[in-house]
């Protein structure tokens, strides 16, 4: 091996062990506060709107992308445990789902127009998870909260079944409200306060990938 590749080598090396440093140290820091937040308030004249997509993190990060969102908070719904967490729905049989219950502002930004940008950050024709993630937790769902909000979900859906074709579809349901119970505070704004970890978790997962395969070159 000639010196340029030995120093080319060690240079890389170098930068995965600081990379999995930073991503040792965040996880130590991570397990220290396991305590739970309350619900995002509300603000006057503002609706809420909960959406499963698999990992909470990278659907909390998108829909807080998008305009007209006020907030968007990591959560667990869907299950039949009181107030779960991280821990028992990574067991598995809780039956709860990894969920984002997002603050909009409807003068901003419609019930519709919010769904059909969910439908546009997953893989609604996954039955068994999101990306690498896989089992019941990190299934996708909508949640209405009447019928009104039942066919404005049935509306995008259809739309967004338009797009892939009857060959791949969806298998994302609406489900009737349910109450939401906020994830630990450690996962909360999880891309914010751990972008390396984030970015290496979400680029190993294939989440970015999948998207463009099904919906395009746009921004996800």
């Amino acid at each position: 091996m000639s010196d340029g590749m030995i120093r080319r080598s060690t240079l890389v090396l170098m930068r995965v062990g600081f990379a999995l440093a930073v991503l040792l140290a965040t996880g130590v820091a991570l397990a220290l506060d396991r305590s739970f937040p309350p619900p995002e308030p509300v603000p006057p004249g503002h609706a809420t709107a909960v959406f499963a997509g698999g990992c909470f993190w990278c659907l909390e990060k998108d829909m807080e992308a998008v305009p007209g969102v006020v907030s968007a908070q990591s959560g667990y719904l869907g299950g039949t445990v009181p107030r779960p967490d991280y821990d028992r729905l990574s067991g598995g049989g809780t039956g709860h789902f990894e969920a984002v219950r997002v603050v909009y502002d409807p003068a901003i930004i419609s019930h519709r127009a919010l769904v059909d940008r969910f439908f546009r950050l997953v893989d609604p024709t996954d039955p068994g998870g999101q990306f690498c993630d896989r089992g019941e937790s990190y299934r996708t769902a909508v949640w209405a909260t009447d019928a009104a909000e039942a066919r404005t979900i049935d509306a995008a859906r259809a739309a967004a079944q338009a797009v892939l074709g009857a060959s791949r579809p969806i298998v994302t349901p609406t489900l009737p409200p349910a109450t939401f119970w906020p994830a630990e505070t450690f996962h909360q704004d999880y891309a914010r306060k751990n972008p390396v970890r984030y970015r290496f978790y979400r680029t190993t997962c294939g989440r970015d990938a999948r998207l463009r395969e099904l919906w395009g070159a746009a921004p996800h």
